[in-house]
């Protein structure tokens, strides 16, 4: 069926904003703000513990106070009002973050933080897109998480130009400004679908939660997602530290690395969308899943700097596809009426698990001197996640939830 030339605009305009949010409150946020850590530790004293642990407490607080609630209002009222608040309080978050000299305040604005990253992040513009499309949402949620590359690849290397100019302070500020800059206005203006069923769908009736929740392809999908975006999640959050006061690596090198590490991310997102219209779902998941497992020991072992690039570029590809890939599972099993409430759910538990697992890690390498032990739990995390996404139903075997 041919679109019309207005719902085909508002798809691109959809797509656009989905891109530009996830670019600053994911990419410049969630990726950009480890590479501030080294100075919290070597200027302020604190521990690598503390200063992973605002990123968790402030995670998991927000997550089980509001991502139930974030997944009902974005299926009662849509994904755009969200949006415009979940931007502002992201980007007044680094704001804040700048000035602070007390874990009081640290903790205050990283709330502030998770609270953008859960009414302005994945939430609301994968519920977005996938109200928008219906044939091609693998690609059109590839395009978007393109945003979240292009964002934490540009990230490192903009922090340390401002850094250079400004001081680290300086840097954060700026950066706070540029995401509402940058991602404020478009969401302000993108409209949301009369329908909730994706674009030309037609009305049905609401699926059950609780159907849902009775079933175990659920919860193989929850723990898949929970165990490998805690791997991500614990490999992202320690790097820089790992690689500036354990490795010893110069900045510009640390930031090259991560900055390889999201234009990865860029392929990955790209790639897997693609395959994503093309494969089971299931399949492509497994990939990307069995990608972060095998990359992560590759990457924190590498020898040498050229090898080390290239295992960057490896693991962005798995960091790429694994967010990406959650909600275009969940609507394949569950369809896009209750998407927001399922995906309230499981991003609440990710949050959880990217919260705790960067901070346990960073407590094992405080208490034992080093980061082999907590690198192994995160490639046994991945392990899991694999194993778990392997058991979901194939295509067609999920029987339809009423």
């Amino acid at each position: 069926m041919n679109q019309k030339p207005d719902e085909r605009s508002s798809q691109i305009i959809a797509v656009l904003t989905a891109f530009l949010s996830l670019f600053a409150v994911v990419g410049f946020a969630l990726y950009g703000l480890p590479r501030f850590y080294p100075y919290f530790v070597q200027e302020l004293g604190w521990t690598r513990q503390q200063v992973t642990s605002g990123n968790a407490y402030s995670k998991i607080f927000v997550a089980l106070a509001f991502g139930f609630l974030a997944g009902r209002l974005v299926d009662r009222f849509g994904p755009r009002r969200l949006m415009l608040g979940g931007i502002v309080m992201a980007g007044g978050a680094l704001v804040g973050l700048s000035h602070v000299t007390s874990l009081g305040a640290f903790y205050f604005f990283y709330a502030f933080n998770a609270l953008g990253y859960v009414f302005g992040g994945p939430l609301p513009n994968q519920v977005l897109l996938s109200r928008w499309f219906d044939k091609g949402r693998g690609k059109a949620m590839g395009i978007a998480y393109l945003g979240i590359g292009v964002g934490g690849a540009l990230v490192p290397l903009l922090a340390f130009a401002l850094t250079q100019a400004w001081g680290w302070r300086g840097a954060l500020r700026i950066l706070g400004l540029l995401m509402i800059v940058i991602a404020l206005p478009m969401a302000y203006f993108v409209r949301e679908p009369a329908r909730a069923g994706g674009a030309g769908a037609s009305s049905v009736s609401l699926p059950s939660l609780k159907n849902i929740l009775t079933r175990p392809a659920f919860y193989f999908l929850m723990l898949g997602s929970m165990a490998s975006i805690g791997a991500v999640g614990g490999t992202i959050q320690n790097l820089a530290l790992y690689l500036s006061l354990d490795r010893k690596l110069p900045q510009v090198e640390i930031d090259t690395t991560l900055s390889i590490i999201l234009a990865g991310s860029v392929i990955g997102r790209l790639t897997m969308g693609w395959l994503a219209d093309r494969w089971a779902k299931k399949h492509v998941m497994f990939l990307i899943y069995l990608i972060v497992a095998v990359s992560i020991p590759m990457l924190v072992y590498a020898p040498t700097s050229a090898t080390l690039k290239i295992c960057a570029f490896l693991f962005g590809i798995g960091l790429g596809g694994d967010y990406m890939i959650i909600p275009l599972m969940a609507a394949e099993l569950y369809g896009v009426a209750i998407l927001g409430r399922v995906m309230g759910i499981v991003l609440t538990a990710d949050s959880v698990s990217e919260s705790l697992v960067p901070m346990l890690v960073a407590s094992m390498r405080d208490s034992t001197g080093s980061y082999r032990l907590g690198f192994l739990v995160l490639v046994f995390l991945a392990a899991i996640g694999a194993a778990a996404v392997a058991l979901l139903p194939r295509s067609g075997e999920q029987q339809p939830v009423r």
